[in-house]
């Protein structure tokens, strides 16, 4: 009997030594959070029904938002692809080469590490899935920048120049890894379809998902069940393109929820740091006409673009159970996109990546703590749509509720949310204490203003590399952005600038179309109208016959060559012999009347 029992006794140490042994692994496996980061485009601090809009259907954003906890004052750059490179970098957008969204200054310089990298050196799986904006050849591309896995579009949007031709939001052809694949279905849940996969499949590892839309960017092409939501409101209330606006808002909201159920359907949710956020104020969602307002801005002065605090204050929500961050609370103090990177590796107790450049931000895991105050930090944000930044332009200094706009303009937010009443005369001190602060910011940040980026020619990981229109250096700021505009025939002017990697003999084939359109330079497209895809906002036009009858590439100062077009041309081809080095490659297009255009397509290879 006392054998028995002792054996017993025995047993049961065993087991619970086993068990203690499992439920440590377990702790040891899921001591690291996942991470997934949302962020939409064009979305304002205004278009969510928490943040007081009564009109727009944004449930489960809402939900969330009562299980997170707030950055209330939270501030971006006023347009995408500088918000996006602060965010991945945490450092000043215009540091990171990223200043701009078009003509060669989207692209993030090769020596920023992004928090995929920080991600993936530490052992996280990565994945990004919509919108990158910030280079769509090697090696700017996201999955060239730390990211496992991607599903992206190209450009700053979907029907953008670089992007996949004929893409229209719906059934569209988006780029895995970099290789074009067709999916099916409308852009915004594809990318949430396909980022949930990822999750799916890496959910017993620590992984970093990272899920970007280009909705509700323009142009506002939405299921039509999306649209009808809204449709019937009166046009005192919203616009009809502010209707479609908020449709492709709830779209994301439903997408928002189907997320939220397939973390808690993998019991995964718990240990999952889930951040919902934007990258500008609304592009959309607030109009004031000749002071006839619709829509929502929640009291606040700009928009997508501006200055003012609507262009540049954003939402941006965090939920961590196991992190204690579940509850509905308020985070009142000044912060940034910048910040995002080292809270990240602080929650999660990471190393930042090798190589790392300074990190502008600073963490936030203290201030979500309420431990510590950012009272009298001073943070900056600008838009600077320019081939080189000026100084002052479309600039904020904030402080508390203060701002200094341009550099002249003052006001406080708690006495004139509006920033109707410049108060500048009447606090000299400050304005000067604001003004000194930006004069050290700038000088920490404008070192490389005037280093181009080069696009690599003649290596093995793209080649041949296609260059767009998208991003040609103009001095006129002709940019050929969209399919729309490619269509149409806007005139574009300027130059890639290239670095040749190995001298040798090359091909350079210039195009009026992408080579995946099979069209010939003088062709026209069909016209698409909404009757036949209901969803678009306007009819796809015609591609007109721009009637080019030749084609000439500049490169350098050494080689200049011409070629005459026929009719049933496809290209525009020239063989030249390249010497290594960084140059300028100019290539164009001239009609039947000597009126010059550049090429929209140019695709270099090394033979």
């Amino acid at each position: 009997m006392k054998k028995s029992i002792k054996i017993a006794a025995i047993l049961i140490v065993l087991v619970f030594m086993s068990c203690k042994t499992k439920n440590e692994d377990i702790t040891k496996k899921t001591e690291k959070p996942n991470v997934i980061l949302v962020i939409t485009d064009d979305q304002g601090y205004g278009d969510i029904g928490a943040h007081g809009n009564k009109i727009i259907k944004t449930p489960n954003i809402d939900d969330f938002y009562n299980e997170s906890y707030h950055l209330t004052d939270f501030h971006v750059n006023p347009t995408c692809a500088p918000t996006r490179s602060g965010l991945m970098t945490g450092r000043f957008a215009n540091s990171t080469g990223v200043w701009h969204t078009v003509g060669g200054r989207s692209l993030l310089r090769e020596d920023e590490k992004t928090v995929a990298d920080m991600f993936t050196e530490n052992g996280y799986i990565t994945g990004a899935f919509g919108k990158w904006h910030m280079g769509d050849n090697y090696p700017f591309r996201a999955h060239d920048r730390g990211f496992q896995e991607t599903v992206m579009h190209y450009g700053g949007g979907v029907q953008q120049t670089p992007d996949y031709w004929g893409n229209d939001y719906f059934d569209d052809t988006y780029f895995k890894n970099g290789k074009p694949v067709k999916y099916k279905g409308y852009c915004t849940d594809v990318f949430f379809e396909e980022a949930i996969k990822f999750i799916q499949t890496n959910k017993e590892a620590p992984f970093f998902c990272y899920i970007s839309t280009n909705a509700p960017h323009g142009p506002y092409n939405v299921p039509v069940n999306y649209y009808n939501m809204y449709k019937d409101l009166s046009d005192d209330l919203l616009a009809d393109t502010q209707k479609r606006f908020y449709g492709m808002i709830t779209n994301v909201d439903d997408n928002f929820g189907k997320l939220r159920r397939t973390l808690n359907e993998l019991n995964i949710a718990d240990n999952t740091i889930l951040i919902f956020m934007t990258d500008n104020g609304t592009s959309s969602g607030y109009y004031n006409k000749k002071g006839k307002i619709t829509g929502y801005n929640a009291g606040m002065r700009g928009v997508k673009g501006s200055e003012y605090e609507g262009g540049h204050r954003v939402p941006f929500f965090i939920h961590w159970k196991n992190g204690n961050i579940n509850a509905s609370k308020d985070i009142n103090e000044l912060t940034a996109q910048i910040d995002i990177l080292p809270t990240l590796a602080e929650l999660c107790n990471l190393k930042l990546p090798k190589g790392h450049l300074e990190i502008h931000g600073q963490s936030l895991v203290s201030v979500l703590k309420g431990v510590e105050s950012l009272n009298d930090r001073m943070l900056i944000t600008d838009s600077q749509r320019l081939e080189v930044p000026k100084k002052w332009k479309n600039a904020s200094v904030m402080q508390n509720k203060w701002r200094l706009i341009n550099g002249t303009e003052l006001y406080n937010l708690e006495q004139d949310k509006g920033q109707v009443n410049d108060v500048a005369s009447q606090y000299p001190e400050r304005v000067k204490a604001m003004r000194h602060f930006y004069e050290e910011w700038w000088a920490r940040i404008s070192g490389k203003f005037d280093e181009q980026i080069f696009f690599k020619i003649g290596i093995e990981e793209e080649n041949p590399i296609t260059l767009t229109a998208h991003d040609v250096h103009s001095a006129k700021e002709d940019y050929p952005w969209n399919q729309i505009q490619i269509r149409k025939g806007k005139v574009g002017s300027g130059y890639w600038s290239i670095d040749v990697k190995q001298e040798g003999d090359y091909e350079i084939s210039l195009r009026r179309y992408p080579v995946e359109s099979g069209l010939s330079i003088n062709a026209t497209t069909p016209k698409v109208t909404t009757e036949q895809l209901p969803g678009l906002q306007f009819d796809i036009p015609e591609g007109a016959n721009l009637n080019f009858t030749n084609a000439s590439i500049k490169i350098g100062d050494h080689i200049s060559e011409h070629v005459k077009i026929s009719d049933t041309d496809k290209s525009a081809d020239f063989k030249v012999h390249l010497k290594s080095g960084k140059t300028k490659l100019i290539a164009s297009f001239t009609n039947s009347e000597g009126e010059e255009n550049v090429a929209y397509y140019a695709y270099v290879k090394k033979l």
